[in-house]
């Protein structure tokens, strides 16, 4: 049984960092694309950004190009994702996700077959 569980998150003033943390199990992880999304109340869950299994190559949504950074070790079965500058505009519920290996894309939330159970993340201006 597949199993991510993320950590990491909480309140912080704006222009604050957190970095996220998704542990996990039951798959050959270093074997997938891994990714974050995010939801806000009233709001679609929206990717954030993904890593490929051997970490070489990246995504990023937008919004937060040049402020956040994923990353993962494959050894310790974790992904992370490293907010620097943090605006109210990034409070939202923040989910890692394991990619489907049918999936030749990265934005859509229906490509990714499981999911964590998300954590929150508050930005207070």
């Amino acid at each position: 049984q597949v199993q991510l569980v993320e950590s990491g998150g909480g309140l912080v003033q704006a222009g604050g960092s957190l970095r996220l943390s998704c542990a996990a199990s039951g798959r050959t992880f270093s074997s997938y694309a891994m990714a974050w999304f995010r939801q806000a109340p009233g709001k679609e869950r929206e990717f954030v950004a993904d890593i490929r299994w051997s970490g070489g190559i990246t995504h990023y949504a937008d919004s937060v190009k040049g402020r956040f950074t994923i990353s993962r070790d494959n050894a310790k079965n974790t992904v992370y994702l490293q907010m620097n500058s943090l605006k109210p505009e990034d409070t939202a519920v923040y989910y890692c996700a394991s990619r489907s290996p049918y999936y030749t894309g990265y934005i859509e939330p229906l490509g990714y077959d499981y999911w964590g159970q998300g954590t929150q993340v508050t930005v207070s201006s």
